[in-house]
């Protein structure tokens, strides 16, 4: 896991923040993210594409993460809903990401934004939603541990 990648999904987790706050088109915030420099030291095609791409499928994303919350998507903390729609947006549509990877940058993510028991409730959810989109890869990857 690259430093780039991982400031990448941080600024991710402020720009959908600001958006769902503001409602800001995706390429006004990006640009602004750019013209702020908060993206030297992130991988910028890896924001846009997270960012971008969960603004443009944020119903879908919705939709596979609603079931495992315990309350509406509505009444999540905004930071939670943020890191939680970014976790599932790469579980669904970037499967190139290792889940272990997805989870592991989100549940801490969560630990540096969100509040002193959030990193469960991300963990929870986002592991159930890995459970149901990435079967193939965890069962693999179950079989590799049972070998070590």
């Amino acid at each position: 896991m690259s430093r780039e990648r991982s400031r990448s999904r941080r600024a991710a987790v402020q720009a959908l923040y600001q958006w769902s706050i503001s409602a800001q088109p995706a390429s006004e915030i990006i640009t602004q993210f750019h013209e702020e420099g908060i993206l030297e030291d992130a991988d910028s095609q890896l924001f846009e594409k997270i960012v971008s791409g969960l603004i443009n499928e944020v119903v879908a994303v919705d939709q596979s993460i609603s079931p495992h919350l315990s309350r509406k998507i509505e009444q999540v903390d905004p930071v939670e809903k943020a890191l939680l729609r970014l976790g599932c947006y790469e579980l669904l549509f970037m499967p190139e990401t290792p889940y272990r990877v997805v989870l592991n940058e989100y549940i801490n993510l969560s630990k540096t934004f969100g509040s002193a028991k959030s990193h469960q409730f991300i963990n929870a959810a986002l592991d159930r939603v890995a459970r149901e989109s990435r079967t193939v890869e965890i069962a693999a990857n179950e079989r590799a541990d049972e070998k070590k």
